[in-house]
């Protein structure tokens, strides 16, 4: 007969579990996650690094016709925007492929296309807000400003300013409290407006005093200089404010790490150090960086997009396979984050099928909103494979809800993998502080998520 421990079931610290060895292979991923992380704020970076770190493990620019094998090794870019990775498998491709998708696109603030204007002395950018961001934490936060413009002539002029130590950075003004009185009465939606996060550039004018435009006169003339473009060269670009702070560990026992964008690039990094560790899998093994997932995962860099059976289709038939059945046998791993247990916060979330930080990496069996709309709901036989395929391995993990029922909800990509007839259910990361300019998670719960998608990418 089973004992106590066998009979309950229960989540258990990472720390229990694994010896001295594994938690320092944890801390060495880590620190290269956080290496990642600060070279990849914007989802152009993300991607543009990662074909670097691929590059260096053998990863080939895929071209159609091109000869694949068992072993090799090819990625496809979405206009620099989102990123397909592969290792051809053993196994034909009618045996379906393993799949981790995750995004690498982050909540942040975008520059309008017309975005420079004057008023009171001093220069702005207006600016249009993406994706579901608490706007006062943006206020008084210094910002770097990073993106690409397309000049008239099609030639591209990267940016990135606030990153450097003596790179000047850019703010959001907010109200002094000794004038807040009015302000503190409002709900946070009216206190702080999309209309409103407009970013302080400068205060120094150019030319005489009987000049107009003598502080946007400024700001252009320094662009100019130093990037060759004009201001109807906004119209063409897309500059994001993103937090000007580097990855830090959190913690006097360093075992978290704080850092814009854990959401999603904590499971984007982890699918994509898996994919470039493993040899020559039984079946295909496939990485998906998407990009919009924030925003609804539309556009031709999004989930929703034909980017992904496009791309499937070259390789279906390179092998003489129909799509569809190579669908049909295929398993995804939708890697996004959920939220971690807060006892600060404790009245939103059930405590029972809460994730909690430092418990591995997490499962989301559906995600969605109140009756579980907009959540694709692993099936039960698929929760077990996953219970059978990380025991093999070792995986710590740990079952996970997104909040009370009627708290409010969110979604993730895996509907749209599911709509595709691939099993899937949503696997990740848990994160305090969840769309904050400065997430938290715990370090041993990166390196399970890690090692989760690599035992799926093992899967036979």
């Amino acid at each position: 007969m089973p004992d106590k421990d066998e009979l309950f079931y229960k989540k258990k610290s990472v720390y229990d579990i694994l010896n001295e060895d594994e938690l320092v292979k944890a801390d060495a991923y880590c620190e290269e996650y956080k290496a990642f992380l600060n070279s990849a704020k914007t989802e152009r970076e993300s991607v543009a690094e990662a074909i670097r770190l691929a590059s260096g493990c053998g990863f080939l620019p895929y071209k159609r016709g091109m000869e694949l094998s068992a072993g090799t090794k090819t990625f496809l870019s979405a206009g620099g925007k989102a990123l397909i990775l592969a290792v051809i498998g053993k196994e034909p491709l009618s045996a379906g492929v393993n799949i981790a998708a995750a995004h690498i696109d982050a909540p942040r603030i975008d520059l309008k296309q017309v975005p420079l204007y004057e008023d009171s002395e001093m220069a702005f950018f207006k600016t249009h807000y993406y994706g579901g961001i608490k706007k006062y934490q943006w206020v008084a936060q210094p910002l770097a400003l990073h993106g690409v413009v397309i000049k008239k002539d099609g030639s591209a002029v990267n940016i990135v300013i606030g990153e450097d130590p003596t790179d000047p950075v850019f703010m959001i003004t907010d109200l002094l409290p000794h004038l807040g009185k009015d302000q503190e009465k409002k709900t946070l939606g009216e206190a702080f407006t999309g209309e409103n996060l407009n970013i302080l550039i400068g205060s120094r004018p150019t030319g005489e005093e009987k000049d107009e435009n003598r502080f946007k006169h400024t700001i252009m003339q320094i662009l100019n200089d130093k990037y060759g473009i004009i201001e109807e060269d906004f119209i063409s670009a897309e500059i994001e404010a993103v937090p000007a702070m580097n990855a830090r560990d959190i913690g006097f026992d360093r075992s978290m790490i704080g850092a814009y964008a854990h959401d999603d690039r904590s499971c984007a990094f982890a699918a994509l150090r898996a994919i470039m560790d493993i040899g020559v899998p039984a079946r295909t093994a496939i990485c998906i960086l998407a990009d919009k997932e924030e925003v609804g995962s539309d556009g031709v860099s999004g989930m929703q997009s034909a980017m992904f059976e496009g791309f499937m289709e070259d390789l279906c038939s390179a092998g003489s396979v129909k799509l569809r059945d190579c669908f049909s046998s295929s398993f995804c791993l939708s890697v996004d984050v959920c939220n971690a247990y807060d006892p600060n916060f404790a009245d939103v979330s059930e405590k029972l099928n809460s994730a909690k930080l430092g418990c591995g990496m997490s499962l989301c069996k559906f995600t969605g909103a109140r009756g579980k709309s907009g959540s694709s709901d692993a099936s039960a036989e698929v929760v077990a494979m996953l219970r059978q395929v990380f025991a093999e391995k070792g995986v710590v993990w740990q079952m996970a809800e997104l909040g009370k029922v009627d708290q409010g909800g969110g979604g993730t990509i895996a509907k749209f993998m599911a709509n595709r007839n691939i099993d899937t259910i949503d696997a990740g990361v848990p994160v305090l502080s969840m769309h904050a300019p400065y997430e938290i998670v715990a370090k041993v719960d990166c390196y399970m998520t890690n090692r989760g998608i690599a035992a799926i990418y093992g899967r036979e």
